[in-house]
């Protein structure tokens, strides 16, 4: 008798699966072994070709030496976010106490958890790569802690994976070596081509990390003869079981169906029966399914119809209710059901087969399946299931002018974005615009749509805002952010003048007050991160004019405090006037209510201008306190994206100011890390790359900065203006910003140092002139002059001396002990014996007060080589040595040596 269709899918399409098998067996021993290593194993093939059959067998062997989780994508279920992660996690957090449970999500747990439904949410908004670093931590710590039995993970049907699953497995994936955790995952060969990006492209992903990535074949026509025999007798003649091979293909489904089909019609499996089997086979999908399915009867066919439309884990009791029929008569249509290898399970059911699912779900008439998805929402909604358990089936829903239904979608969407899956935001707002809303509310979806798409499409965000703009409806305090957030989305798509400007034209039709100064503070802003503005000296009088006399009273007055801090550092005014600036817009040296690193009203540029204005005078513990304050900010708040990466670069400038080179290069490189994993184009990346390029020359290691600024193609053509970087900010290839510290003044000192003092002496002197007519005299900040006196010393010295002076000049105004002893050690190579030596002494002096360490190891070994100074030498190189100046302790060192001794 051949066995049941269940049976078949567990047993019999392992036919020929040994070398698959094999591999499964060998990843489950290297992760059970003493090394505990774990992988990705990906199996890939035509629909029916076994893969589910093959998962469960490796789950089946796993089962006694290892906790098996699993879970699996659905055709109707793709627009659901975090579907497959919820089937794979939760069955397995669930159980745990709550104590337990926060212990596993550490400091995470009111980020990630709210996105596997084990809590609610905190915020109204939660940036994706903070939920997935979350999920990281929580998988990562249960897979530790279950090392006597550990994790391996079956995700099938992964070409149906919802997007936020699929994205969180492509980022884990290159982890999972060093985990014991094996991750097993099934994919229909030929699908993902047809889901949208990113959703294909991060399934790409996933394979490309696979330590095996093989595709499943058809059964040979030897197989599928072994496979016939065993299910109808070895009377089974060879031409019948070639006819069966060539029906099916060799596709195990398909066989199983067949050969199933064959008993129920007790067809004698032989050649004079062979001719019926081609008409058989088609029972066993599209049409001939379809008609099978209605053989059963209407109250069956509308069930299966209800059971489609929910997708998978279908309670009986839901779909009973979708399909409108009491508790009884479902039980029993499921019963038929499953008597006829369409379903699987009795509550919750299954469908036998994703062919099979598609094939119903196909069939039910085009009018019935959009009513069909109107009731689930319903009944969903009526469960008390949420409006985003909803929202799949209202996305399905034809337009009707129905104002409930708008609310349901904004409502969803508000629940998405509380959970990080602002995309799945996205499609519901879509949908509420089709629908449409009622005109007093068109604006403010609109509105809400823009916000959503900021998170990943600025330049989406631009026209639904621009349209919200143009419509009635939006209050003014609404109108007004609406125009804060369309300049971010034009800043960060490399359209700062149309940034400025429209803020601007905006600000002066709003009413004196918060809203206004929010948007001239906005307005100041992005003309100052402008390379091309048409007045720099009229817009900073004219900062200066409206910041000078703030008290900082409140957070309208700090911000426009931090953009004049910062304007007057990047000009080079007095620098102890920057530095009243920037404490008037703190209090108590500490990010006050306006001024924090996580506020969404005046944005993260408030307190990063001011730490950067300390950093750049003289007062790196002050930019430290504020960039340690960052990190802890966005590590709490899940901010893991752009934000954390520029924490960590902002933390790197810090300590490059103070001297520490080690630790500046530890930060800067897990700020690059971080900015690369949140994707290429960032602004963020050039600051981090800068600042590296910069600490790696000050170690002395050019040939790495070579390598660092090639690989991240540092260099012309420049960006335009200065952008601060936003969590979900690309450009193409690169966002117009003016790079921290000066771009093209780090790559002139990198040509300097690997000898190509021509192309350096062109690169700086092009800087100086672009600088210089903006009025940005800042040495720190650019030291184009003093690197090109260097650069020209040789071939033109009295042009070398009078940049030189230019230097000299600029750094007395600006007053901190780093520029003044900074300019002075240049002025020094164009000074006569004694002049040189008294210019040395004022420069030791000036940074021996300052906090630059690293400049005051460079000073001390210009002055003992100038005096031939056994004394300044053998303090250079300690200097030298405790800021991890590598390569100038070494030259101390060697002058040192080559000194008479005594």
């Amino acid at each position: 008798m051949l066995p049941s269709r269940a049976e078949h899918r567990l047993s019999v399409p392992l036919l020929e699966r040994e070398p698959e098998l094999a591999a499964a067996a060998h990843a489950i021993e290297a992760l059970t072994g003493p090394d505990a290593t774990g992988g990705l194993l990906v199996f890939r093939g035509e629909a029916g070709i076994g893969k589910t059959s093959l998962l469960a067998e490796v789950g089946r062997r796993a089962a006694d030496r290892c906790t098996v989780l699993s879970g699996k994508g659905g055709e109707t279920l793709t627009s659901v976010p975090f579907h497959v992660l919820r089937q794979l996690l939760v069955p397995a957090l669930m159980p745990l106490p709550e104590g337990l449970l926060r212990r596993l999500f550490g400091d995470r747990f009111d980020i990630a958890a709210p996105a596997l439904g084990l809590a609610t949410p905190s915020a109204p908004l939660a940036d994706p790569q903070g939920v997935r670093d979350g999920l990281d931590r929580v998988v990562t710590r249960l897979a530790e802690q279950r090392r006597d039995k550990p994790l391996v993970v079956l995700v099938d049907d992964a070409h149906w994976a919802d997007a936020e699953s699929l994205h969180w497995l492509a980022e884990y994936a290159g982890r999972l070596p060093g985990l014991p955790l094996l991750i097993v995952l099934a994919h229909r060969a030929d699908a993902s081509a047809d889901r949208p990006e990113p959703a294909a492209t991060l399934l790409r992903r996933v394979e490309e990390q696979a330590r095996l990535a093989t595709t499943l074949h058809a059964l040979t026509e030897d197989a599928t003869a072994d496979l016939a025999r065993a299910a109808l007798g070895e009377r089974t003649d060879d031409p019948f079981c070639r006819e069966v091979w060539a029906v099916t293909g060799g596709n195990p489904y398909e066989t199983v169906e067949l050969l199933a089909t064959v008993r129920d019609r007790m067809l004698e499996p032989v050649a004079r029966s062979a001719g019926l089997l081609r008409d058989l086979g088609a029972s066993a999908r599209g049409s001939g399914l379809v008609a099978r399915l209605e053989a059963l009867g209407t109250a069956a066919t509308r069930f299966a119809w209800a059971a489609a439309v929910l997708g998978t884990e279908i309670p009986l009791r839901l779909a009973a209710t979708l399909a409108g029929m009491p508790a009884e008569e479902a039980a029993d249509c499921a019963a038929r059901l499953r008597e006829a290898r369409i379903v699987t399970g009795s509550d919750p059911l299954e469908f036998a087969h994703p062919l099979v699912a598609t094939a119903v779900y196909r069939s039910i008439p085009p009018a019935t399946r959009t009513a069909l998805h109107g009731r689930a929402a319903w009944a969903v909604t009526r469960e008390g299931l949420g409006a985003a358990a909803a929202a799949r089936h209202l996305l399905e829903v034809h337009p009707d002018d129905d104002p409930e239904l708008v609310a349901q979608l904004r409502e969803a969407a508000r629940e998405h974005l509380a959970v990080g899956a602002p995309d799945a935001a996205r499609r519901c707002l879509e949908r509420a615009l089709q629908e449409p809303p009622p005109p007093d509310a068109y604006a403010e979806v609109l509105y809400e749509l823009g916000c959503a798409a900021l998170l990943t499409s600025p330049a989406a965000t631009v026209g639904h805002l621009r349209s919200a703009l143009g419509l009635p409806g939006l209050d003014p305090a609404l109108r007004a952010d609406a125009t804060w957030r369309l300049g971010q989305a034009l800043a960060h798509s490399n359209q700062l003048a149309e940034a400025s400007a429209t803020v601007a034209a905006e600000a002066a039709r709003t009413p004196p007050g918060r809203a206004r100064t929010r948007l001239e503070a906005a307005h100041f802003m992005y003309e100052s991160f402008r390379a091309a503005e048409d007045d720099p000296h009229g817009r900073s009088r004219r900062l200066a004019a409206l910041a000078d006399h703030l008290p900082g009273a409140d957070d309208a007055e700090r911000a426009l405090l931090s953009l004049r801090a910062f304007d007057a550092m990047l000009r080079g005014e007095d620098a102890t006037r920057v530095v009243e600036l920037c404490d008037r817009a703190l209090l108590d040296g500490r990010p006050a209510p306006g001024v924090s690193w996580t506020d969404t009203e005046w944005g993260f540029e408030t307190p990063a201008m001011i730490g950067i204005a300390y950093a750049f005078t003289d007062r790196p513990d002050r930019a430290r306190a504020l960039f340690e304050e960052a990190v802890r900010a966005y590590e709490i708040s899940g901010w893991s994206g752009a934000h954390l990466a520029f924490a960590h670069t902002l933390l790197g400038l810090a300590h490059r100011r103070a001297g520490d080179l080690p630790r500046a290069e530890a930060y800067l490189r897990e700020g690059l890390r971080l900015a690369d994993r949140a994707g290429r184009g960032l602004a963020v990346q050039w600051d981090a790359v800068c600042l590296l390029v910069d600490t790696l020359l000050a170690r002395g290691r050019t040939g790495e900065a070579r390598e660092l600024a090639d690989a991240y193609a540092f260099g012309p053509p420049w960006p335009s203006a200065m952008v601060l970087p936003d969590a979900y900010a690309f450009g193409p290839p690169w966002p117009s910003a003016m790079v921290l510290p000066d771009g093209p003044c780090v790559r002139g000192r990198l040509l300097l140092a690997e000898g190509r003092t021509r192309e350096a002496a062109d690169e700086l002197e092009a800087a100086g002139e672009a600088l210089e007519a903006r009025g940005r005299h800042n040495g720190v900040w650019a030291p184009w002059a003093c690197d090109l006196a260097r650069a020209l010393a040789r071939d033109d010295p009295d042009r070398a001396a009078a940049h030189a002076a230019l230097a000299r000049a600029h750094a007395e105004r600006f007053g901190t002990g780093t520029a003044l002893g900074e300019a002075l050690r240049c002025a020094a190579l164009f000074a006569a014996p004694d002049e040189a030596g008294a210019l040395l002494e004022q420069a030791v002096r000036h940074l021996e007060a300052s906090p630059s360490a690293y400049e005051h190891a460079l000073a001390r070994h210009q002055r003992g080589v100038a005096l031939g100074s056994r004394t300044e030498l053998a303090r250079a190189a300690a200097l030298a040595t405790a800021c991890g100046a590598d390569a100038l302790a070494a030259r101390a060192q060697g002058a040192l040596s080559d000194l008479p001794a005594g």
